[in-house]
């Protein structure tokens, strides 16, 4: 009897210990898998903005989804000679020029506003930019880069007119600035505009213009890139005698400075002259070199900069 006893104990120890070795094996291996699969489970990435996607707050004529960094001051000279085709007498165009003096500035590192000054019509302007969206790498990817773009500008010049009041002289401007930097080297943007003038010639032009904008920048060296810039406009919407907008230019940069030299049928510097305005036929020579300089000054600090 006691050796029954013994013989039956034996088994049962044996069969708990198989239990437990069952049990316990395939707990290690699952353990173990998880561990494996949790070594190959790639870091999560933190978004990266993208920098640069322009050098400049213009392309050529029209403003790019670049707004300068918090505190920093823009001075912006833009200039534009007379039509290369009007002979030697003008001196192909460099004896007249018309010229735009502007000031901008961000409040933030999304929000800029500027002002400036036209000798075409003698215009004052103002604009704000927001920069809504803005291009990221990493886990969380933002395919492009959004500015909203919206701005006012009045003739100036004198006029004894009596109905032709304040209201009549303002034209309000209205973008989205759309881009996307596809390598270091190329950035292309889209400018859906809308310019709207609440004083036109006659009851056959509209009021609201439609244009649809596409630029681009391509990068030749660490300093330099080639720009083109082309507006659209929606035919039933065209002013009469006005033409589509098409830009070229060679952007040179220099510590603080950007210089940007470009030939276009556009003279007009603002949104109203060269989207809503521009009469010269660039394939017959209706072409107007020019150049804008952008002279960056750090105002406000950064609080993390400050020393």
């Amino acid at each position: 009897m006691k050796s029954t006893f013994t013989h039956n104990r034996g088994r049962w120890a044996s069969f708990l210990l198989l239990l437990l070795t069952t049990w316990a094996g395939p707990a290690w291996a699952q353990d173990d898998l998880l561990g494996q699969l949790e070594s190959q489970k790639p870091a999560t990435a933190t978004p990266e903005p993208v920098a640069a996607t322009f050098k400049s707050t213009r392309l050529i004529n029209g403003h790019t989804v670049e707004t300068p960094g918090q505190g920093t001051l823009v001075f912006l000279i833009s200039h534009r000679f007379g039509t290369l085709n009007s002979g030697a007498y003008n001196f192909f165009g460099l004896d007249q020029a018309e010229i735009r003096l502007g000031l901008e500035y961000a409040l933030t590192d999304k929000l800029e506003v500027g002002i400036g000054r036209s000798s075409i019509e003698k215009t004052l302007d103002g604009f704000v930019k927001y920069r809504a969206i803005r291009q990221t790498t990493g886990s969380r990817v933002m395919p492009v880069s959004v500015t909203l773009f919206g701005s006012a500008a009045m003739n100036m010049l004198r006029d004894d007119r009596s109905w032709y009041t304040v209201p009549r002289r303002l034209t309000y401007s209205y973008q989205a600035l759309i881009a996307r930097k596809f390598s270091p080297n190329l950035s292309l943007q889209l400018m859906p505009t809308l310019v709207h003038r609440n004083l036109v010639t006659d009851n056959t032009q509209a009021n609201d213009v439609y244009a649809l904008g596409i630029g681009g920048r391509q990068k030749l060296t660490k300093r330099t890139s080639i720009n083109a810039e082309y507006y659209y406009l929606v035919p039933r919407t065209m002013p009469t005698g006005v033409r589509n907008s098409l830009a070229l230019g060679f952007d040179i940069e220099t510590g603080g400075h950007i210089f940007q030299l470009h030939v276009t049928n556009s003279q007009g510097m603002i949104e109203n002259h060269f989207v809503a305005n521009t009469r010269g036929n660039f394939f017959n020579g209706d072409i107007y070199f020019g150049f804008n300089v952008n002279r960056n000054f750090t105002i406000r600090p950064k609080e993390g900069f400050r020393k």
